[in-house]
């Protein structure tokens, strides 16, 4: 019996070592991910607390920064590269935006919003697009859904709204550091912030804020619109002090639905700065051939 109990045992392990395989656990080793020096612990309270101080402590923004935009065709598997310009991007609270692009000091596109109206010039090519800054109606053209509010909303993370409901849960990315093949290890905090819907048991997703554990600064953040889609994916990366403040010195917007993405490259960021309505308009030239959208 027990030399019958042996060769079955055998017999079973035969195909094992003939395949490869082992029927004994292995051990070999992996990378060890490198710990940051500081990982900070606060509560989802102190959390939200210090983005809405951020956000509440600022009036006014201007940037200088090069602007490279890529059009995605995902399906297609092809990316279309622009040239990077000049910019300068000016923020005034609640929704005042203008943006300016320049090559070699010559304006190439000069767009202005005050919230509720926008307006594009486009020098070169003697056009100019006014319309609301809501889409009422989609088009085809992906270009045409685009609104300037996802600048303003992608350039600072804003603090709650008084009907916003939020979460925080604790994660850990590995991140690669490429040129020092290493590790890295990087303990975050996942803010989720949605609002409830009415007469349902549904809540409607606003953001998701991803905050390095650290520095407790932002460095993620995916907005979503009203009906719970994926509108903008913002990267912060390699933040750098201004004047006192602390601002990202690559900032990468994704637009998914429109198959756009502008990667910022800031140079000088100053804040609460006085900036009048004036700085907000863009003069049309007569002659341009203006278009309006719904």
């Amino acid at each position: 019996m027990k030399n019958r109990n042996r060769y079955a045992a055998g017999a079973l392990a035969l195909p094992l070592l003939l395949t490869g395989c082992s029927i004994f656990p292995t051990t070999r080793k992996l990378p060890v991910p490198k710990a940051p020096a500081i990982t900070q612990t606060v509560t989802p309270e102190d959390l939200v607390t210090q983005m809405n101080q951020r956000w509440g402590d600022l009036n006014s923004l201007t940037a200088t920064v090069q602007i490279q935009a890529t059009l995605l065709k995902s399906q297609e598997g092809l990316a279309k590269d622009y040239p990077s310009c000049r910019g300068y991007i000016l923020m005034r609270k609640p929704d005042m935006l203008r943006v300016v692009g320049q090559y070699f000091g010559v304006r190439v596109f000069d767009m202005a919003s005050d919230g509720k109206t926008f307006t594009l010039l486009v020098p070169p090519k003697n056009r100019a697009i006014k319309g609301s800054t809501s889409v009422h109606k989609k088009s085809e053209n992906q270009l045409e859904n685009l609104r300037p509010g996802f600048f303003f909303d992608s350039m600072v993370v804003q603090g709650l709204e008084p009907d916003d409901f939020y979460s925080v849960t604790s994660d850990t990315e590995t991140v690669e550091d490429a040129a020092k093949k290493h590790l890295f290890m990087m303990p975050e905090y996942v803010l989720s912030i949605t609002r409830h819907s009415p007469a349902s048991r549904r809540d409607t997703p606003i953001r998701v804020v991803t905050f390095h554990r650290d520095d407790l600064l932002p460095y993620n953040q995916d907005l979503y619109d009203d009906k719970g889609n994926l509108e903008s994916q913002v990267i912060y990366a390699a933040y750098r002090d201004f004047g006192g403040s602390k601002y990202p010195t690559k900032v990468t917007i994704r637009r998914p639905l429109e198959g756009i993405q502008i990667v910022l490259t800031v140079e000088k960021v100053e804040k609460n700065i006085s900036l009048k309505d004036d700085q907000f308009q863009v003069k049309i030239p007569e002659g341009t051939n203006i278009q309006n959208l719904d």
